[in-house]
């Protein structure tokens, strides 16, 4: 039977050595920081070093409303109905709206085209309706191809 020794020509201190400076000189290269609150300070001598990073790793990568701060900003979705114009009839005075689906306004509501930004028309929805696609006719303004069709 063959016998196998476990530390053979390895040195246990010099492993030891060579991981404690490792992670030393990561430490050293650290920013200085203090602790973002009580909880992260140290309670008896040591490196701060290692509770700045565990404070900065927790305030940065954790979401959500537990971890917000108290002034933290609230969004919320706009509500507005929003379509483009996808072909326009200058004879029938009508276009046929696109808007997404599930999105798409009532008969007889009224919105507002818009062109680079600036109110160009207005137009009152009048049917039909297929897909995501709806017929308007034209109240006022001018109305074009790829114009934005809104509520507001």
């Amino acid at each position: 039977m063959a016998r196998c020794e476990f530390n053979s020509g390895v040195h246990l201190p010099g492993i030891q050595l060579v991981v404690v400076s490792l992670l030393m000189a990561g430490c050293a290269t650290s920013p200085k920081t203090k602790p973002d609150s009580p909880a992260m300070a140290p309670t008896g001598g040591g490196n701060n070093d290692a509770y700045a990073l565990a404070a900065r790793a927790i305030s940065t990568n954790s979401l959500g409303p537990r971890n917000a701060p108290e002034s933290s900003l609230i969004i919320t979705p706009d509500s507005v109905l929003t379509g483009r114009v996808a072909s326009f009839n200058a004879a029938g005075r009508f276009a046929v709206l696109n808007f997404p689906v599930g999105h798409l306004p009532a008969i007889g509501q009224r919105l507002n085209v818009y062109r680079l930004g600036v109110k160009v028309g207005e137009v009152k929805v009048s049917g039909p309706q297929r897909d995501d696609h709806i017929v308007a006719d034209v109240a006022s303004g001018q109305v074009q191809l790829g114009d934005e069709v809104r509520d507001r």
